[in-house]
């Protein structure tokens, strides 16, 4: 019988490989708390209709990546494609609309049913950052503020470029959408399948279309720029100037868009080529009708994205962990009295290493293995004198330690 190997599209994410992605994390925990976001967590699986109602049933991520399912009680399922939805939800659900403004982070698995490639797993992490309640310019400056500053601590900034765009107010995106409409109707024998499916339903999606044949035609395509309504290009003016003035560069990109209609005003994406090929590492956009749309409140928001596995490929080496102590016991009183000694240095903050076989030189070899910055040797001659043998084993000295002083001998290698 074969081994088994890990489903296609998934990874087992080994320590070393941990590292990079708590890195990631635990960053942006921390940069976003300096803004006041406080951590929370949704299920990792919800009502099928938290994410097909807000994303629409002829998306591809509904029609295509979803993994939905019906569960024991004959309910409908859906792993978790992304957050948004649910942590809207959320906030209907715990009547947190009337805590308003709402500042949320969150860290956790995804899970998309897609191709997958360098950075793209089919079940993948992301960080989110959700603003919801302020309807001004200026929060949508924090939010890519926030994203950025984490970019920034993590080291990668230099290697992103920002992509700003604006989808305007609702009526400018109905006086856009006909544009579109009007534009890919007279080229619609050119258009792909896909695109001409989109073209009834979400023509804004045609702009996305990875297409060929779909980008020569988008070339042509009318700019969103000629139909904002004057109080949509006052708000886009006013969050380029709070970017501005807080010296975070981006580049106008008027293709960026955001095909489902609760998006709106602000959409933006950090954008790196430092992965082999252009790809997102960060985005978002301002979510308006979100709420309203799920069964809340009419409530203004704006959130991003970010996926852990392309930010881990791209940071520098986090530092490894602290070094431990090895234990190591010879002969059966110093194994019986090792198992006392190991618990009481971890509980006095030490990290500690204990084998459970093999001689001397093996159990050094693993002390090396380890990187571990001290040996305490348990022997007989040692443990009848009450004492156990310290050595560095950066340097090779040992002394002679009596078990009493032996945590306070061992406080430079904590």
């Amino acid at each position: 019988m074969p081994a088994l190997q890990p489903a296609r599209g998934t990874q087992d994410i080994l320590p070393e490989a941990m590292r990079r992605h708590r890195a990631v994390i635990d960053t942006a925990r921390a940069v976003a708390g300096r803004y006041g976001y406080e951590e929370m967590a949704t299920p990792i699986f919800e009502f099928t209709d938290v994410f097909s109602r807000p994303i629409g049933e002829h998306t591809d991520i509904v029609a295509k990546e979803m993994y939905t399912f019906k569960d024991r009680g004959d309910e409908e399922i859906t792993l978790r494609p992304e957050y948004t939805a649910g942590i809207v939800r959320a906030v209907i659900s715990n009547g947190l609309t009337q805590n308003l403004p709402l500042r949320f982070f969150a860290a956790g698995p995804m899970f998309r049913y897609e191709r997958p490639q360098k950075g793209r797993f089919r079940q993948f992490h992301q960080i989110d950052a959700e603003l919801i309640g302020p309807a001004t310019p200026e929060a949508d400056v924090e939010s890519i503020a926030l994203g950025t500053d984490i970019l920034a601590e993590l080291g990668v900034l230099q290697d992103c470029v920002l992509e700003l765009n604006t989808l305007g107010d609702t009526d400018s995106r109905q006086a856009y959408r006909t544009a579109l409409v009007d534009y890919f109707a007279a080229h619609r024998d050119k258009l792909s399948e896909d695109s001409r499916r989109r073209l009834e339903r979400n023509p804004l999606r045609i702009l996305d279309s990875k297409d060929e044949g779909d980008i020569r035609i988008n070339v042509g395509a009318p700019h969103f720029a000629e139909y904002l309504t004057d109080a949509a290009k006052e708000f886009f003016v006013k969050v380029r100037g709070g970017l501005d003035t807080l010296g975070i560069a981006y580049r106008l990109n008027p293709r960026l868009v955001r095909g489902l209609d609760y998006y709106c005003h602000t959409a933006f994406e950090f954008v790196t080529q430092s992965l082999g090929s252009q790809g997102t590492v960060l985005g978002g956009g301002r979510y308006d009708g979100l709420m309203k749309l799920m069964g809340g409140p009419d409530t203004a928001a704006i959130g991003w994205a970010a996926g852990v596995e392309r930010l881990a490929l791209l940071i520098a080496e986090p530092p490894l962990p602290p070094r431990p102590v090895a234990l190591i016991p010879l002969g059966p009183a110093g194994e019986a009295k090792a198992v006392l000694v190991a618990h009481e240095l971890r509980g006095a903050g030490f990290i500690v290493d204990l084998g459970y076989s093999g001689n001397m030189k093996r159990r050094l070899q693993r002390a090396n293995k380890v990187r571990a910055a001290a040996a305490v040797i348990l022997g007989d001659d040692e443990l009848a004198r009450g004492a156990a043998a310290l050595r560095n084993l950066d340097t090779g000295e040992q002394i002679e330690v009596p078990l009493t002083q032996l945590k306070d001998r061992l406080a430079p290698f904590r």
